[in-house]
């Protein structure tokens, strides 16, 4: 996820539709992503979702009403002081167009009209609902207030009906509370990252690979568009679904992986380039199965086209970054690669060191400059690595036209 949540104070909102069950995911995403999460929900809300339960998540007490008792008849004020960000979700037709007319008649409501932090809106209704021109005014009319929609998704509803209206995955919600949440300096940039392994056939159904599971490759690839830039992920085979608002290309060769980076090299201004691509192939792949019967085989393999060192010879006044695993002498293998293929970073690991490796959800990193600077990470999750290079990249980038 972000880190730049981390620590953040966010309140969601949850009004009355069927999709509040939704909400709870999205309140244990948030807080596990380090959000100190306070929740306001409407009368009717609380009709699909009882306030205990998010009360149990988030550790925090849950605001129902203007008129409760003790101090809840000013808590949504001092909660819109110190929010960091207002999500709700999700957002009802009732409590959109509360919104948009500047009604203030309940805690939800009243709170979000002293709110001065961003403001992130997912509606959620029957389609016929969603479709009024009534609702599509009000949402052009918090857009305009500067508020952050996220589109529902369509498909069958609850209610019967067929279309938009359903309120859209919290692990894709989070996507957008991510970028709201992040810096915006790769706006304008295009991010070209490619990811995961190759597979070399040697029959039909047989293959040379590698372990990478792709993980890092699209960590960064998130990263990136939740900081502005426009992002193309070039992937070779794993189990990972493909980013959200990011232009994923699949591959399974490197020969394909060499083509496909090649071909849209030339569109982007930083390439970053974790793919863990076999360095050799079999000469001559065989058309059917191979069937065991001797006791030995011998496989002749030749070399693959190198795609790092020909992007790093062509880049020109692009950024090109690349990545090292090692199982020993990480400093002089990273640095040689770094010289050798024309790099102005490269990030180095070493596989089988606790913390860092191919599929896990955390990397030990080292970031080693072309100055010979050399800059140890601790172990860290591949989300926050992520924005740590990206961190570096953006101290880099004042050299791209």
């Amino acid at each position: 996820m972000c880190h730049f949540i981390e620590g953040k104070n966010v309140t969601l909102g949850v009004t009355g539709g069927i999709a509040a069950y939704k909400s709870i995911e999205l309140l244990r995403l948030l807080t596990k992503a380090g959000a100190r999460v306070r929740v306001i929900m409407t009368e009717n809300a609380c009709w699909f979702v009882g306030p205990g339960t998010f009360q149990a998540l988030s550790g925090q007490p849950v605001c129902t009403s203007v008129f409760e008792e003790g101090d809840a008849a000013i808590r949504h004020i001092d909660w819109a002081q110190s929010t960091d960000l207002a999500v709700i979700a999700p957002a009802t037709a009732n409590c959109i167009g509360k919104l948009a007319g500047g009604i203030a008649d309940d805690a939800l409501s009243t709170y979000m009209l002293a709110v001065t932090a961003p403001v992130v809106v997912c509606p959620a209704m029957n389609t016929n609902m969603y479709q009024h021109p009534s609702v599509q005014r009000n949402l052009e009319i918090l857009r305009g207030y500067g508020n952050i929609l996220v589109d529902p998704d369509a498909g069958q509803l609850a209610c019967g009906t067929v279309g938009p209206g359903r309120l859209p995955e919290p692990e894709f919600i989070m996507e957008k509370i991510a970028a709201v949440m992040a810096p915006d300096d790769f706006a304008g940039r295009t991010i070209l990252v490619t990811a995961g392994p190759t597979r070399e056939a040697i029959d039909p159904v047989r293959f040379i690979s590698n372990p990478s599971s792709g993980k890092m490759g699209f960590a960064i690839a998130r990263a990136a568009r939740q900081r502005g830039a426009t992002v193309i992920l070039v992937s070779g085979p794993v189990d990972l679904p493909d980013p959200v608002d990011v232009a994923v290309h699949r591959v399974t060769s490197a020969q394909e992986m060499h083509d496909c980076v090649l071909q849209l090299f030339g569109d982007a201004d930083i390439v970053i380039k974790t793919a863990a691509v076999s360095d050799y192939r079999p000469s001559s792949p065989a058309e059917h199965k191979i069937k065991k019967s001797a006791a030995k085989m011998t496989l002749e393999v030749e070399k693959t086209r190198d795609i790092l060192a020909e992007i790093g010879q062509q880049k020109g006044k692009r950024l090109v970054i690349g990545f090292a695993a090692e199982t020993r002498d990480l400093k002089n293998n990273a640095t040689q690669k770094l010289k050798a293929k024309n790099l102005d970073l490269i990030v180095g690991n070493l596989i089988g060191a606790a913390g860092s490796g191919f599929a896990g959800d955390t990397n030990r990193v080292t970031f080693f400059y072309p100055d010979g600077m050399a800059e140890p990470m601790e172990v860290m999750t591949k989300d926050k690595a992520a924005h740590c290079l990206l961190d570096r990249i953006a101290a880099l980038k004042t050299t791209v036209p």
